[in-house]
């Protein structure tokens, strides 16, 4: 019972994290400071701490799963399993994969911002493939939440 709840924890500690950094503070930062490159650099600070506490809410999970607890069948522990290296594949590459090649663009473009330069076209696509990746994942935070708490 112990390594169900844990495991309900992490998950719920993760996807609401996720979800409470990318919809709700970074929009609430754009929306309320004038100055768009400081929210981007206050955004960007909370989307690393956001992909570190992936990582290790991801990492702590799969090794939650070698536990087979009584009432975890073998399918939907599979299930669970797929769906927790899903997210944690989307925070490898959304931060880890793209998110690198975004901050050596804003390093480039520094005094006037990104979206100032000539790197703004470039700039946006990654950031809206940024987007859709943290999307995909929260979504499939969703699933993994609903899943596991079909485990009680």
């Amino acid at each position: 019972m112990i390594v169900v709840r844990a495991r309900l924890l992490i998950a719920t500690l993760w996807v609401g994290s996720l979800w409470t950094v990318g919809y709700v503070v970074a929009p609430t930062l754009f929306a309320t400071l004038s100055d768009r490159v400081l929210a981007g650099t206050i955004a960007g600070s909370l989307f690393r701490i956001e992909a570190w506490i992936g990582v290790v809410c991801g990492l702590l999970l799969t090794l939650l799963f070698c536990f087979r607890t009584a009432d975890d069948n073998a399918p939907l522990r599979k299930t669970l399993l797929r769906l927790t290296l899903a997210v944690l594949l989307c925070t490898l590459v959304g931060y880890f994969g793209i998110q690198p090649f975004m901050a050596s663009l804003r390093e480039a473009a520094a005094p006037g911002g990104v979206m100032s330069s000539a790197a703004k076209t470039q700039f946006g696509i990654l950031h809206g493939v940024a987007s859709a990746i943290y999307l995909i994942q929260s979504l499939l935070g969703v699933g993994l939440i609903l899943k596991l708490r079909t485990l009680r």
